[in-house]
């Protein structure tokens, strides 16, 4: 294999392939240009890009809003997969805005420019969901509160960008950036979001037929693809294409807190009788339903989101099936359904408070945290007052 470099284009060869890799900057008119003017030289036989069918769609279909199932997703338990994609989407919009490009522009136009030639597109990347999921199910629990924290005051930054940083932001790859400086903190981050996806676009371009390919990435996936191409990793492709599974002490551990309450409750019928026995589940459904409710109401959700609430969480926290949040999040997203324009302004609307509590999409989003903290809150007390009672002083 050997290598040639000018600029922002790497050039590599490996086998009989020719491959030439153009490292761009999401939100820099300079590489669109670059895109286009390189494509249009070289006429490869396959043009790839960092992108994967979900987020191709996301960023080339106008009407893809229009398509959105948020019901669908709930059921599916992928709101949170869809916060992460808003909230990330909303960073590289904010600085999209003050460079004067649309996120993305230069993988559309190269997808543009390859359909005018004549010559295939390739979509190189792994699905996006998979990516989220092994990142949140690989990053330790003591840190997920911290990635969380991370991702939200992200879009509440209002540091003004200078012009020396906006120079800089057209000379790197933003999202990159910003998951380095995760990574720093949380290395299994960087490893899955960076490292992993060097190893699966790389992977993916070598399997391109053709003789000569080019393939347009992230500037921050340049030399980690580079330094791939020149490896054997084919064999980490089964590993990092699948979600890994939940630990069996996690599924244990989910029936802990409702073994301990329904076998406290019990013991508690036994040796003091059925009317304390009640008290205490009556105590149990007022602090599940009143926390919970009160999330709801801090939500400003729906009436009828309040109310489910209230009888739901009491149930939902004596099971690890599904969760208070998921219920309140789809009773809101039935009783107040997002408009396709509050859909297409919710990254925008995810960078103000009021905007939270304005965006029909985003309150939906709240019906699932708020609720879904409340319901901890009230677990945790009735749990609490039950557990005493065992052992009365």
């Amino acid at each position: 294999m050997s290598t040639g470099q000018h600029e922002d284009i790497a050039k590599v060869k490996w086998a009989e392939k020719e491959i030439i890799l153009i490292g761009t900057a999401h939100i820099s008119k300079e590489s669109v240009e670059l895109v286009s003017k390189t494509i249009r030289r070289e006429r490869p036989d396959h043009v790839c890009v960092e992108l994967d069918q979900r987020r191709y769609k996301a960023i080339s279909q106008k009407d893809r809003f229009e398509q959105l199932d948020i019901k669908n997703i709930i059921k599916k338990k992928q709101l949170t997969t869809l916060m992460a994609n808003l909230i990330l989407s909303s960073y590289q919009k904010k600085l999209g805005e003050k460079m004067g490009v649309l996120p993305g522009t230069e993988l559309i136009e190269a997808a543009k420019v390859a359909e005018e030639q004549g010559i295939p597109l390739v979509l190189c990347d792994r699905d996006v969901r998979v990516t989220l999921l092994r990142a949140w199910r690989l990053t330790p629990f003591w840190r997920k509160g911290k990635l969380m924290a991370s991702l939200v005051m992200s879009l509440f930054d209002d540091t003004e960008i200078t012009e020396e940083k906006l120079s800089q932001l057209k000379k790197s790859d933003v999202v990159s950036e910003l998951m380095a400086e995760l990574g720093q903190a949380m290395p299994e981050l960087k490893n899955v979001l960076i490292d992993e996806r060097d190893t699966y676009l790389s992977e993916k371009i070598k399997q391109v037929e053709g003789r000569k390919i080019v393939a347009v990435v992230g500037k921050g996936h340049l030399e980690g693809i580079k330094k791939a191409l020149g490896e054997d990793r084919h064999e980490q492709m089964e590993e990092i294409s699948n979600v890994p599974p939940l630990s069996p002490a996690w599924k244990v551990a989910g029936w802990v807190i409702p073994g301990v309450i329904v076998g406290a409750i019990t013991l508690i019928a036994w040796n003091r009788g059925m009317q304390v026995a009640g008290d205490n589940v009556m105590y149990w459904i007022l602090a599940n339903g009143v926390a919970c409710a009160l999330g709801a109401i801090a939500a400003l959700a729906h009436p009828a989101t309040i109310a489910t609430a209230f009888l739901a969480a009491p149930i939902t926290s004596l099971t690890p099936v599904i969760g208070a949040g998921y219920v309140t999040a789809f009773v809101q997203a039935v009783m107040q359904p997002p408009l396709v324009k509050e859909i297409q302004n919710a990254s925008k609307d995810m960078g103000s408070l009021k905007g939270w509590w304005k965006n029909n999409l985003l309150k939906v989003f709240l019906a699932f945290l708020l609720p879904g903290i409340g319901s901890m809150v009230g677990t945790w007390l009735g749990g609490y007052r039950i557990i005493s009672n065992l052992f009365p002083g």
